[in-house]
């Protein structure tokens, strides 16, 4: 974990941060610290934190990726204790502006056609994301326990704004790699108009690497336990356009699969008059939520309508998993992810899908019960 001491940061220098060692005997009920404490100090950066750690079978050591100022350092360790420092990583042919990097992380992965084994480095950034402020994004390449080498340029892990510090976690059953999301952005966290706690995380996605034309690609999808979460209150096959009234949306999954969904738009909206669209034109997506409830705390939330590009694939498969405030878009199973915060000051009760030049079928909207026990 990381030590910040903020005295060190009065006394005019930098170096406010280092690692330490904690330990539970109890299966992480509780935990101490150990007494050696740090076992990695500051090498004079301001930035020098978010430790992910690993066991390198192939090496039989301990690994430490570390986000310290505009890159990832890689450390060693045979006891967790004593560190020794290996490589740095940091692309010379990476994008310009990227902010400061933080919560890194490593692991491999097999194809999951050819079973070629490769290694992922995720790393996230607090601005310049591709709808502006903070977002996170990943390489796959080859790892040696010292030094990992990009095969290919990053990729964002998802669109939307409001995705960040995603870590995967570690010793899964069946080796499945599960990634969680900070469900925000730095440019506008403090001030989201919410009571008792501030954001919440994304809901876990199982992550699979896919070879495509355009490389390797991380596929997310939400874990298997969310079906078990819910039941389907509406399934019907639907053709072009249509409307759904009289919905309670705010714990919902949507999902249709779709011939052609260019032209489409996707509108949720409640008797407030408030909407948020989805919009396919020009191979690419468009959100809007300028009209999505409350979005006066900060002129950054929707001051502008945020993108992504398709890369020129046909969308075939739409899913909408919807909270309160909050909806997580997964096109064709997980090839593409897009979340994004509002904050209606009702449920969104409507939803209209303008289909133009399609049909969607096999259209179905789940209820999600919640995880939490009503007193």
């Amino acid at each position: 974990f990381t030590y910040h001491n903020d005295e060190i940061w009065k006394q005019g220098r930098k170096n406010t941060e280092s690692q330490g060692l904690a330990y539970s005997t109890d299966e992480g009920k509780t935990w101490t610290k150990y007494s050696g404490n740090p076992v990695l100090n500051n090498s004079g950066e301001q930035d020098f934190r978010d430790p992910k750690v690993f066991w390198n079978d192939q090496l039989d050591k301990w690994n430490m990726v570390l986000a310290v100022g505009d890159r990832i350092k890689i450390f060693s360790s045979p006891n967790l204790k004593v560190w020794t420092f290996e490589s740095d990583f940091k692309p010379a042919d990476d994008l310009k502006q990227l902010g400061t990097w933080e919560c890194p992380d490593l692991f491999p992965m097999k194809d999951k056609f050819s079973n070629e084994e490769k290694w992922v480095m995720i790393v996230n950034h607090d601005k310049y994301a591709p709808n502006g402020g903070s977002g996170g994004r990943y390489f796959v390449g080859s790892f040696d326990g010292k030094t990992f080498i990009n095969d290919q340029p990053s990729k964002w892990l998802d669109n939307g704004t409001d995705f960040y510090a995603a870590v995967t976690f570690g010793n899964v059953p069946d080796n499945k790699k599960i990634l969680l999301a900070w469900m925000s952005n730095w440019q506008y966290a403090t001030k989201v108009p919410t009571e008792v706690w501030r954001s919440a995380m994304t809901l876990p996605r199982e992550l699979s690497l896919e070879k495509t034309e355009s490389g390797y690609i991380l596929y997310q999808r939400a874990v298997e336990q969310l079906r078990k979460a819910g039941k389907t209150i509406y399934s019907k096959a639907k053709k072009g356009s249509f409307s759904l009234n009289k919905l309670d949306l705010s714990q919902a999954e949507v999902s249709f699969n779709i011939s052609n969904a260019e032209g489409t738009v996707i509108t949720l909206s409640n008797g407030k008059g408030e909407s948020y669209t989805l919009t396919f034109k020009d191979n690419q997506l468009i959100a809007d939520r300028s009209k999505s409830g409350n979005t006066s705390f900060s002129e950054l939330f929707a001051g502008k309508v945020q993108t992504m590009s398709l890369e020129n694939e046909r969308i075939s498969h739409i899913q909408l998993i919807l909270d309160k405030s909050s909806i997580e878009l997964l096109l064709n199973g997980g090839r593409f992810s897009f979340t994004n915060l509002f904050f209606p000051s009702e449920p969104w009760s409507a939803l209209r899908i303008e289909s133009p030049k399609t049909e969607a079928y096999k259209f179905s909207i789940r209820k999600i019960k919640s995880v939490w026990t009503k007193k």
